[in-house]
This record gives structure tokens, C-alpha cells and sequence, in this order.
């Protein structure tokens, strides 16, 4: 993660120079921008050459704090193979220099630790000279946690799935125990035990058997937690109804859901989060395999439904089942928020620009809302409607999967799934995130390089902050 320093004083001379809008520019900076046409407005940078190299950043006329993150991130972009730099910033506000730090940060990250040649020179180190250097230390503190937690998202999206398999994934996560949380890894028996038939059915054909993940925040008031609920697929081939070559390959980042969830719980841990949450993730991998489940199999969840199984292509919905039971009927938990790479469906619908939002409680929606567009991880809400309910219908069993094939290719498969998962979120207030598009991005980004984008992290982060973080009231109101 690139390193910050703040302080004040004059620049280490011939380091790059890095100066974001927003401030009086010496006149000298102000001469270079006319001499060359620099318009400071958003997304506009100039890279000019020299000693030392000045990076000028525009910015709009009233910032938010995406946009100085946005500008943070096109400074680190310019500078991606310049190890060190300086950024000028005297006169602006603290959470101004913190937010575009964060872009900074967010925009530097690489995952490189399977090159063994042709590594490039990446920036490392900034110091910023501030008039303030312990109040912009202390505003970057507070931000720290949350693009911590996106990077480590990012660090297991990006992970092959021969060196994060099932095991492996499980163990990553106990690592978090270092940072207070607390972490309960089920294995096979112990899933069998307690009925997981869906999870269980959907990593039987892999070499290493599924796993459940349960991570606890304790926070600092007693009251029942928030859940985060994950879908946690390694490598997804399709099982049975196995998928074509094109693409398999970014199965890998099958996961992300349950990256997400990881991520947004170790922000929690950094930052000492009062309120109490609880993640559960379900991993496996779905594998070919002469143990496979198969199109037609009738399965028993944890909740004691049965679902008919028509494609086995269509798993995350059915590790959801099982780990939305266990939040809900289990642990107890007052809210249920679910990320999942759920569906091509909500890639057609929505591209690689927004998530797919569905739920059953028009607050929890409205403040998942607001956090995405607070955090640049953006949502649209999409429906669950009767006749989705409808579709899933089974002749031999409590719900159907999905839509066979026949049914057509113009299905509202987003729609199903969330309809399906709705059946096992129960009826407290559940939102579920179909991240399918965003996890992942093939160019960079506003706040990020080409590759795993973390997303969901930081919109969580954002959420449980503004939301839940003082003690729900007594059953019967105020005493």
C-alpha cells in the first residue's frame, strides 16, 4: 500500500510535484497552466516536464469527497512508474487532502507477486506539505480503514484459484483474528451436521471440500448484529452445465462477494466500529467431477427447503440459501445485506458500471443507495416482482432453481435469483447485491487499475457508519 508522510515545509528538490485545484496556486504554477491552456476543471490533468515534474489536477467548482478521490487517482495514474512524490497542498482543508490521499492510494495498488520479471517501477511514497500535518494525519487515519479493507478485497479477488482454494480462502480470513475479529471456519462434517445441503451439494465435485466462514465484530453495545452475507466460489467452471471456454478464466473472481464482506469487516476492526456485524461467507468450488450435483437433483437447504436444481451454472443462489438461513435463523441478525457475482443478467442489464440492488425494505434500499453513490460504487435498484416468485414453481419440490433452458434465452434471470433468495432471507430487512460487472473492471478506472476493483467494501463501510452505528431503540420506542 503506497505510504504517506505529512508535513510541512519546502519540497525534496527534483521530486515530482503534485498540484490539485482547489488552492491559490503559486504564481509560477498559475503561469504554467495558462502558459500551456490548463483548464483546472474535473478530470482535466496536465503532466508537465522538468525538474522537478509538476502534475497539475483539476477539479469541479464545489468538490465532494469523490471528487477529490477521483483527482487523487488521476495524480497517481500519471505518475504510476515514479516511486516517489510530493503533493502540494497548503490551504487545503484536512478531509480534502485525506480524500484525494485516498485516491492516490486506491489508484497505486497493484497485484504483482506472481511476476517474477518485467516488474515496473510503482509509486510508493508521497509527501504531502500541509499547513496542518497532525489534523491531515488524523483525517487520513479515519479514512485509512476502508481503503485498507478494499485492498485487501482486492488482493484475494486478484488471487488464482490454485493458490486460494477453498482451504486456503478459509485460512486468509482466520488471519483476521490479529485485528479482533473473530473468525469460526465449518468444514464438511460439521455442514453436514447442520444440513447445509445446498452448500455442500454445490462444492462436492471440487478435490477440496466447501467451507463456511462465520466472522463476528463484537462492537461495543449489546444488540442483535448486522449480517453481511457472501458468496464465496473460488473457480466456478458451471459444474455440469459447464460453461464455455471463453471467459472461464475470470471465474477466479467468483468470490468477490465474500471478498467484499471480508474487507468491509476488517475496516471495521480498524476503525473500532461500535456497532456489532457478523459475516457470513459461503466458499466452495463448483467443479466437474464424478460426485457432481446434477440438473434435476432435488436438494434439502438448511432452512429445510427443498429446490429442484435445473442448472448447476446457477450455484451462487444455492450457497446463498444455506448462508442467509444461518444469518437470519441462526445468528439472529436485524438486517441482511448479500453480495454475490450472481448473474449475467444484471451484466446485460447494467454493464460493468452499476450493481444490481433488490430487497424487501424501501430504508435499508434508499441508505445502500445513498453509500454507493457516496463511495463511486453505484447501485440500481432492480424488481422483485409476483410473477418472478411465480416462474420459480416446482413440480416436485418447494422452489425451483431458476428457468430451465427451454424457457428461452430473454429470461429476468437477475430477477429470479433475487426472488429465489428472498424465500431464505426471511422477513427481516435484506437487501442483495448482484456485483456481477463491477467486481472486476478490463481498463482502469476512476479509482483503480484494470483488474479487481474491491467493490462493495468501502459502500458497506459507508452504510454501517451512517446507519448503525449507535444502539437500536427498545422495542416500544424512547423510555
Amino acid at each position: 500500500m503506497l505510504k504517506l508522510h505529512f508535513r510541512r515545509g519546502d519540497p525534496t528538490p527534483g521530486l515530482p510535484m503534485i498540484w490539485p485545484a482547489g488552492q491559490t496556486w503559486p504564481a509560477e504554477i498559475a503561469a504554467l497552466a495558462q502558459a500551456a491552456g490548463f483548464v483546472a476543471e474535473a478530470g482535466r490533468v496536465l503532466d508537465a516536464p522538468g525538474l522537478p515534474r509538476r502534475i497539475l489536477v483539476g477539479l469541479p467548482a464545489a468538490p465532494l469527497r469523490l471528487d477529490w478521490e477521483k483527482a487523487g487517482a488521476a495524480a497517481a495514474a500519471v505518475l504510476a512508474e515514479a516511486p516517489i512524490a510530493t503533493l502540494a497542498a497548503p490551504g487545503l482543508a484536512p478531509d480534502s487532502v485525506a480524500a484525494f490521499a485516498a485516491g492516490m492510494v486506491l489508484r497505486a495498488w497493484r497485484f504483482d507477486p506472481y511476476r517474477t520479471r518485467g516488474r515496473k517501477p510503482a509509486l510508493a511514497r508521497v509527501t504531502c506539505l500541509v499547513d496542518d500535518p497532525a489534523a491531515c494525519r488524523a483525517a487520513w487515519e479515519a479514512a485509512a480503514p476502508a481503503i485498507r479493507g478494499c485492498l485487501f478485497a482486492r488482493d484475494l479477488v486478484s488471487e488464482p484459484a490454485n493458490h486460494l482454494t477453498t482451504r486456503r480462502f478459509a485460512a486468509r480470513l482466520e488471519e483476521l483474528a490479529e485485528f479482533g475479529i473473530h473468525v469460526d471456519v465449518w468444514g464438511r462434517k460439521r455442514l453436514e451436521k447442520a444440513g447445509f445441503g445446498a452448500l455442500l451439494a454445490v462444492g462436492r465435485g471440487a478435490a477440496e471440500p466447501p467451507r463456511l466462514a462465520v466472522l463476528r465484530w463484537r462492537g461495543s453495545f449489546d444488540a442483535p448484529p448486522i449480517a453481511l452475507v457472501g458468496k464465496g466460489l473460488v473457480f466456478d467452471t458451471g459444474g455440469l452445465s459447464i460453461k464455455g471456454a471463453q471467459g472461464m478464466e475470470a471465474m477466479r473472481a467468483d468470490m468477490a462477494g465474500a471478498a467484499a464482506c471480508a474487507g468491509a469487516m476488517l475496516a471495521l476492526a480498524l476503525r473500532n466500529a461500535p456497532a456489532p456485524v457478523v459475516a457470513v461467507l459461503a466458499i466452495a468450488e463448483n467443479a466437474t467431477g464424478a460426485d457432481s450435483y446434477r440438473p434435476g437433483d432435488v436438494l434439502r437447504t438448511a432452512s429445510g427447503r427443498t429446490v429442484e436444481v435445473v442448472d448447476t451454472d446457477a450455484e451462487g443462489r444455492l450457497v446463498l440459501a444455506d448462508a442467509l438461513h444461518h444469518a437470519t435463523a441462526t445468528l439472529g441478525a436485524r438486517v441482511v445485506v448479500d453480495l454475490a457475482t450472481l448473474t449475467g443478467a444484471i451484466v446485460t442489464a447494467l454493464g460493468p458500471h452499476r450493481a444490481g440492488l433488490f430487497g424487501n425494505d424501501d430504508a435499508l434500499l434508499a441508505a445502500l443507495a445513498a453509500a454507493g453513490e457516496e463511495t463511486g460504487e453505484r447501485l440500481w435498484p432492480m424488481p422483485i416482482g409476483a410473477r418472478h416468485r411465480e416462474d420459480l414453481r416446482s413440480d416436485i419440490a418447494d422452489i425451483r432453481q431458476c428457468m430451465p433452458a427451454s424457457a428461452g434465452r430473454l429470461q429476468p434471470d437477475a430477477s429470479h435469483a433475487a426472488a429465489f433468495l428472498a424465500e431464505f432471507a426471511g422477513t427481516m430487512p435484506w437487501a442483495h447485491l448482484d456485483i456481477a460487472g463491477v467486481d472486476t473492471q478490463d481498463k482502469p478506472h476512476d479509482l483503480g487499475p484494470a483488474g479487481a476493483t474491491g467493490f462493495g467494501v468501502r459502500l458497506l463501510d459507508r452504510l454501517l457508519s451512517a446507519q448503525y452505528e449507535e444502539p437500536p431503540e427498545p422495542a416500544g420506542g424512547r423510555v
